[in-house]
């Protein structure tokens, strides 16, 4: 965990010295474009899923983390974690820092305060699985690459009968 801590001070430390993402980067060809995932709003997933049920896979990020944006540029836009969450997921991403009301796990709270109370999350990125119902399932907090969550994402799908009854 210490070692964990220190790689993500380093990592931290480094890329605050780094140059801005889209100035790092040149513009690449528009055969090479990546994919995107098609972020909806959390209400508005959870009514979809009410009707249509899928899960509801939600990204918490915020504007200061530095590996919620390695995840957007590296991770969301991977071709086949983007069409996974957009065909078989509702997803939605929420800044855990909002002050915006929602309804978790039959709670109604602000994004700041699921995020800490009822999720009980306390580091970033985080990733809350919640069924149709609005339950959540469950909660990862951690840092991903492609493979790994291409990986997570196929397990909640095995298990996604089970889960969306909830």
């Amino acid at each position: 965990m210490i070692l964990r801590l220190l790689m993500l001070v380093a990592l931290c430390v480094s890329v605050s010295f780094a140059a801005p993402l889209n100035d790092a980067v040149p513009a690449k060809k528009a055969s090479t474009r990546k994919s995107t995932v098609h972020w909806m709003d959390y209400n508005e997933a959870l009514e979809k899923a009410q009707k249509f049920p899928k899960l509801v896979f939600v990204d918490l990020y915020a504007d200061w983390c530095i590996p919620c944006r390695v995840m957007d540029a590296n991770v969301y836009s991977d071709p086949t974690v983007a069409s996974l969450l957009n065909t078989r997921f509702y997803a939605v991403k929420l800044n855990a820092d909002s002050q915006d009301t929602i309804m978790c796990d039959g709670q109604k709270k602000t994004v700041q305060r699921c995020y800490f109370d009822v999720w009980e999350l306390n580091a970033l990125p985080a990733f809350v699985l919640v069924a149709p119902k609005g339950m959540s399932i469950l909660t990862v907090t951690d840092s991903m690459s492609p493979q790994e969550l291409r990986y997570m994402l196929y397990q909640f799908l095995e298990k996604e009968k089970e889960w969306i009854s909830r």
